[in-house]
């Protein structure tokens, strides 16, 4: 199925990524179903990196994927739109939540999540239910499963 490039979509934003297969693997995700990716950096790797490079493949688009060199940077261009946080430590699950068609979902690094100073200040934030005694599940799994959920509501797909 084809997309309008024209309409907004959801975008994902990833804080400071620690594991290049998981933001390669997310980079193809994006790819593939129209999403734009945002990166809040630093990352903990290079986007020359081996491990980087041999799941991206080909699916490295630099147009669809914007890059921020900080988290201050990302929050400033986002002062009138909605993020939303994915977190394990919200109380409401995603599929309770109603997304909107110009949404960013933001994900926090694999190791550390994301600063308690941003849970603070972001409003939206969302879990994804598990079994008891889980953990997490993998980030790129993570995105799959919300930008799915966001592309079906908004029926941008």
């Amino acid at each position: 199925m084809t997309q309008n490039s024209t309409k907004l979509g959801p975008k994902i934003a990833l804080f400071e990524p620690d594991i290049p297969q998981n933001t390669a693997a997310i980079i193809r995700t994006c790819a593939c179903l129209g999403a734009k990716l945002e990166i809040i950096e630093p990352c903990g790797f290079l986007l020359t990196d081996k491990r980087f490079k041999r799941v991206v493949m080909d699916y490295m688009d630099e147009k669809n994927i914007h890059f921020y060199e900080s988290s201050d940077d990302f929050f400033k261009s986002k002062k009138n739109q909605r993020i939303i946080l994915m977190t394990t430590k919200a109380s409401i699950s995603y599929t309770k939540f109603k997304f909107e068609k110009n949404d960013t979902i933001l994900f926090g690094s694999e190791s550390a999540g994301v600063p308690e100073k941003i849970h603070k200040t972001i409003k939206d934030r969302l879990k994804i239910p598990m079994k008891n005694n889980m953990r997490s599940l993998n980030i790129a799994s993570s995105v799959a499963i919300i930008l799915a959920e966001s592309l079906k509501q908004t029926k941008y797909i």
